[in-house]
């Protein structure tokens, strides 16, 4: 009695799509991802061998899914492949969430893209998932498996803590996060704000209004992913047009897809903090962002469930900061 239950020894995998936080997890977890061999045929095909016996092991696949749609297939390739080698426990750990925008039928005749990709992840034959910041929590009922749902907040928290900054305030883009902002502001102990906007067309926003007092005081923008950039370069703007001391940003995602790079380093952004849940390659980086690693997060995740414990003291930033 009293004695953790191990199910057979892990077995770390990864996909292509996130390599470097995958090693960093297995350094964490003093285990190397194992070996497998993904490659692409001439027609485009994707090919996935596990080369270490999977019989009996307890498998995790690191994996975030984003764009291009080779990444949710090689998910799912990889997925099939532990199944099929009679794995005993077939775990997604999927650092971004892709098509997550897409949790609702919010016009006449349109996908529910969120919906699919979990009915494929649970059809391939994972037995659970770990994810970061879903862009909706409702996303956890989509999967008819378990769901360890983190959040990026203890990583991004603690570095704007330790910053020290006076005069806080915490500022939802829009109303989507302003749930999230509000935990940050309650960790923080700042004030909080509000951006009233109004998007005329998808991934064009218009700021219409700041509701808060802004004037003089350090500004953190708070929202789980940042992909063209537009929300946040208008708010950015809008707060230094009402007299912002220092705007910064904490973004759990940073997809900075088009012409992100090029909108965001053209405002008066102080620093924008991103997690390397998505792997962000040297051409899209730039000298105000700043990437932390939610490897420890995600290592303490995998051996927590291994060891079949609670993994729920993960899911705030801890007592200390309540």
């Amino acid at each position: 009695m009293g004695e953790k239950f191990l199910r057979g020894p892990l077995l770390l995998l990864s996909g292509r799509a996130n390599r470097p936080l995958a090693e960093e997890i297995g350094d964490l977890v003093t285990k190397p991802p194992d070996s497998a061999t993904i490659r692409d045929f001439a027609d485009g095909e994707i090919f996935v061998r596990i080369d270490r016996n999977a019989r009996g092991r307890d498998v995790f696949i690191i994996q975030p899914t984003t764009s291009p749609g080779d990444n949710i297939l090689e998910l799912l390739l990889l997925i099939d492949a532990a199944k099929r080698a009679s794995a005993d426990r077939v775990t997604a750990v999927i650092p971004y969430f892709g098509y997550g925008r897409q949790d609702r039928k919010d016009q006449p005749r349109v996908a529910i893209g969120a919906k699919l990709m979990a009915n494929l992840i649970v059809a391939a034959g994972a037995d659970r998932v770990v994810g970061i910041d879903f862009h909706q929590h409702q996303i956890q009922a989509f999967f008819d498996i378990p769901v360890d749902h983190l959040y990026a907040a203890p990583v991004l928290v603690r570095y704007f803590r330790d910053k020290g900054l006076e005069d806080l305030v915490v500022v939802a883009p829009d109303v989507g996060a302003a749930k999230m902002a509000r935990g940050y502001a309650r960790r923080l102990k700042a004030r909080f704000a509000i951006i009233d906007k109004r998007r005329p067309g998808p991934n064009l926003a218009e700021v219409v209004n700041v509701v808060g007092e802004v004037e003089g005081k350090n500004c953190l923008l708070v929202d789980d992913m940042v992909d063209t950039g537009g929300t946040l370069a208008n708010a950015v703007l809008a707060l230094c047009d009402r007299g912002a001391k220092a705007v910064y940003a904490a973004i759990s995602h940073a997809l900075l897809s088009g012409s992100a790079v090029e909108r965001l380093s053209g405002v008066p952004l102080e620093e924008l903090v991103v997690t390397n849940s998505i792997h962000v390659p040297e051409d899209r980086r730039f000298q105000q962002l700043r990437i932390l690693s939610v490897a420890g997060l995600l290592a303490d995740a995998i051996q927590y469930i291994h060891s079949n414990e609670s993994v729920s003291a993960l899911f705030e930033v801890g007592d200390d900061d309540k």
